[in-house]
């Protein structure tokens, strides 16, 4: 008889999304049995947080072999920095931005030991995602890795970074849903196949998320289900096998403008108002994530950074080559045409990128 199983998943055997959790942070790794360490930190960050960090491990019995600030994603270089780290390594933290959360990242897989993600901010899924975004040959481009350990998250650290990113989490939360509606899509032209349980725990994260009641987007339940959708978005992606689930024909639209400008903004800032642009070609959910992107505050944001629509325009037209394996709605032409068409037609687009009325 043929026994067919299900395919293994790695999860978080840490998870802690709270008020003064950088405070705990040794007693968290001390239950799991952690007793030596290699902490980096984000620019910046040691004299922000390292007395914090450090008294709190020490109090619990750990010892940090190696500490130091990490401000570099060229892959050459942390692969000399993880192979360099002493053999008694058996964790690495990683207590910062997107930068270090991938270079701490991607040492922990070189090593195969425990990689632990202590995100300062809540600008994207990065922190809790299998994969890490390095520098190879001059070139950004996402290199699998291992989902993290453990995943701890102070959210009064959270609400104390610049809003900037608070937004930039938000768009990227929200384009879980044309993501998804992509990735059915895709399917639905034999492209594909949907894993229905990565599906639904993708869909469940954002539909939270979007219905969370707040009066301000640095409330304590608003950052709390702002970072554990954007944790259980990795999740998705880990059952899925690939990061379909929260990465459609927006994230190409962002890809796309990282290859183009010298100097874009923040990932989730870019997948937000391509999100919104995509559902409007989609013809899904496009209300909802106008109502969210309007009460958090998040065009209000984006009408101050002076964008050009022409930019959009063109990453429209370069998506499809951006991961040529796909099949999202940017991948035919009578979408990418009407995309086009919406950016500089739509109401809303009109406006941020600052387009007269006729």
């Amino acid at each position: 008889m043929n026994i067919i199983t299900g395919r293994y998943i790695a999860i978080p055997s840490i998870l802690k999304v709270e008020a003064g959790a950088l405070k705990q942070i040794g007693n968290y790794l001390k239950e799991a049995d952690f007793s030596n360490v290699v902490i980096l930190f984000g620019n910046g960050l040691i004299d922000m947080f390292g007395s914090v960090v450090m008294e709190s491990l020490l109090h619990a019995g750990i010892t940090v072999l190696e500490y130091q600030e990490m401000d570099t994603v060229n892959v050459e270089e942390i692969t000399n920095l993880a192979f360099s780290m002493p053999s008694k390594t058996q964790a690495v933290i990683g207590i910062g931005g997107g930068k270090v959360i991938d270079a701490a990242k991607y040492c922990g897989f070189l090593l195969k030991v425990p990689f632990i993600s202590v995100p300062t901010s809540a600008s994207s899924d990065g922190f809790s995602s299998a994969s890490a975004s390095l520098i190879v040959n001059g070139r950004r481009k996402s290199l699998p890795a291992k989902m993290a350990y453990g995943i701890i998250v102070d959210t009064q650290v959270i609400s104390s970074a610049p809003v900037k990113f608070l937004y930039s989490g938000i768009g990227d939360m929200v384009s879980k849903i044309t993501a998804l509606h992509d990735w059915q899509f895709e399917e639905d032209h034999g492209a594909a196949i949907v894993n229905d349980f990565a599906m639904m725990v993708a869909k469940k994260a954002v539909n939270s998320f979007v219905r969370t009641p707040y009066d301000s987007i640095q409330d304590t339940l608003f950052l709390k289900e702002l970072l554990d959708s954007l944790a259980m978005s990795g999740i998705a992606n880990e059952i899925a096998g690939s990061s379909a689930p929260t990465s459609g024909s927006e994230h190409l639209i962002s890809h796309a403008l990282d290859q183009m400008l010298e100097q874009p903004q923040l990932h989730g800032i870019q997948v937000g108002i391509a999100t919104y642009l995509m559902s409007v070609v989609q013809n899904h959910r496009s209300v909802r994530i106008n109502t969210v992107l309007t009460k958090t505050g998040f065009w209000d944001y984006v009408e101050t950074l002076n964008l050009d629509v022409n930019d959009y325009l063109e990453a429209v037209e370069m998506a499809p080559s951006i991961k040529p394996f796909r099949y999202t709605y940017l991948h035919e032409k009578e979408y990418r045409q009407k995309a086009k068409e919406v950016l500089t037609g739509d109401p809303e687009l009109r406006k941020i990128f600052h387009i007269p009325s006729s």
